[in-house]
Order: C-alpha cells, then structure tokens, then sequence
C-alpha cells in the first residue's frame, strides 16, 4: 500500500487523522489532497471494472463458482484476464464459494441378481448415448423427504432424465429412464446405463424398461460411491448450488425449484469442466455444428 493510499485508509468524518498521519509521515496535507482529488488512472479504472464483472458473474452463479469458471465467463465476455488475478480479486472481494458437504450415501442393496460393472470408473464418452450413469438421492422438504433420480450422458453431462417422488422405487427411477428416452427421441438402442446396486435399479421392472429401450446396465458395488462417481458428483452439486441454500417447505416446491435448476440453470448455462468449460447443451450444439460441417465438406469433395 501507498503512502497516500495509507493515509486515505484513515476513514473519518474529519480531517484530524488525515493530518496527523501526514505529519507523522512527513508529507504535505496539500500534496495528499491533491492526490486524493487526482482522477482514477486508466488500471484503477480496469481494476474496478474487472471487480464489478466478477462480482455480476459471481452473483449469476447463486454464489457457487470459483475463480476457474468465473474466468472461463469473462473470457466470453472478452476479458483478457488470468484465473490468478481472478483468484486474487475474490479473495480481496470475499467472494468464496460454496464448499461442499459429506453426505450420507443412500444405496440399499436389492436381492436381485446385478449388472457386470462395464463402466470400471471410465467416465467419459466419445459421443453422446454411448454411455449414462444414474442415482437416487434426497431432498429434505418441510412434508418429508423428496427423492430424485436422475439419468445423465457422460459425453457432455447433460441431464437428459429425472423423476421425483415422495418414494424411491422402481417407479422413479423408470421414469426417469423414459425421460431420458423421450430426450433423445427414442433411438438409445445399445447405450450402457451405469448405477450403483440399489433396489430401484436391481428390480425386474427396471430390468424389463431397459429391455424395452433396448438399454444396457452396468452396476457398482455396493457402499463404494467411487464405482458411480460421475453421478455422486452431480448429487453434491445439486446440494451444494441449490439444495442447501434453500429450505422448501413442500415437496411441491421442491420439485418446482429443483426441475428449474436442471432445465434452465444446469443444462443449458452451468460450465461443467468434462464439457471443455461450456454448458452440457452447448457443448452438444457445438459438437452437432461441428459434424455438420465436416460432413458437408466431405460431399463437397465427393463431388469435386
């Protein structure tokens, strides 16, 4: 700190202290009003600038992202920033995110015969509806608990199914299958779906839906959350960005508020680091647009 950047720190109603620090400092009072009265520079400028950007991009993230993504977001909006100047303004601003919480897990194992486990902690696609993973987790609301399943593509972490119910069954979790189905227009024939050992995910009514969409399962052991690790991490998320900042007071709310978040938060404006730092739906666009234009080059050539 400055001299004069000390002797402003000096905050009052009057004067006195100003002076004092002056003299104590051995410089001239009307040298550091001159100072104090001096314009912001060009970087004073840029620096305030910068702040306002990151606290506007901090606050749209519901006070969730840490400095890699803010930085990812000003570099949309075409800052030419690094992600440690960024780190070092949060710290000044007291901008920290939201840390995350152990959590209890939720499994119970079924009685029925399980899936080979196909997946072998290789979370990563090369296309999309090549390979799911899916969970039950819940959600405390002032009725009681609200459970959620949810069906997402490890290609570009888009969530393309979820259900919730004050029950976790079968039921929830073919539902949320059907509408990860739904999504992709039915054709999921040959996809692998990946989960732990449940009881909603070992019945014979779970079974009989993937054999009707012509799915795939792959199971987890049972208590170790790093065999589904993909989905376990969507789960924290879901907690930490929303879950535990709020407190619904019916299951109705939750189910509202929870959707909203996946549909018009999650999907289509959270940068997720497996999805090269854009938003799941973006990330597939991109990958459409490029193929598109790959094929159209490739038909020019045909024709050449």
């Amino acid at each position: 700190m400055s001299v004069a950047a000390f002797i402003a720190s000096q905050k009052t109603e009057h004067d006195v202290p100003h002076a004092l620090a002056c003299r104590a400092l051995g410089v001239s009072q009307a040298w550091f009003y001159k100072w104090r009265a001096r314009a912001p520079t060009a970087r004073q400028r840029r620096r305030a600038d910068l702040d306002a950007a990151i606290e506007t991009r901090f606050a749209a993230s519901a006070g969730t992202y840490g400095s890699p993504r803010i930085t990812r977001d000003l570099h949309q909006d075409g800052w030419r920033v690094s992600e440690n100047t960024v780190a070092a303004r949060m710290a000044e601003l007291g901008l920290v995110a939201r840390e995350r919480r152990k959590t209890r897990g939720l499994t119970r194992a079924g009685k029925r015969p399980v899936a080979p486990d196909l997946v072998r902690r290789q979370f990563t696609a090369v296309a999309p509806d090549v390979l799911w993973c899916g969970d039950v987790t819940e959600i405390p609301t002032g009725e009681g608990k609200l459970y959620l399943a949810t069906v997402e593509d490890l290609f570009s972490r888009r969530m393309l199914g979820f259900a919730m119910s004050a029950h976790h069954d079968a039921a929830l979790t073919i539902a949320a299958l059907q509408m990860a189905a739904a999504t992709r227009g039915g054709g999921v024939d040959g996809v692998i779906f990946h989960s732990d050992r449940g009881s909603e995910y070992t019945a014979a009514r779970f079974a009989a839906a993937c054999r009707h969409w012509g799915v795939v399962q792959s199971m987890g052991r049972v208590g170790c959350a790093l065999d589904n690790a993909a989905a376990e991490s969507f789960n924290s998320t879901l907690k930490v960005e929303l879950v535990h900042r709020h407190r619904f007071a019916t299951r109705a709310e939750g189910r509202v508020k929870v959707a909203t978040w996946i549909a018009d938060f999650y999907n289509t404006r959270r940068r997720h680091s497996a999805a090269g730092g854009l938003a799941p739906i973006e990330y597939e666009q991109q990958l459409m647009a490029a193929r598109t234009a790959a094929r159209a080059r490739a038909q020019e050539v045909i024709a050449a």
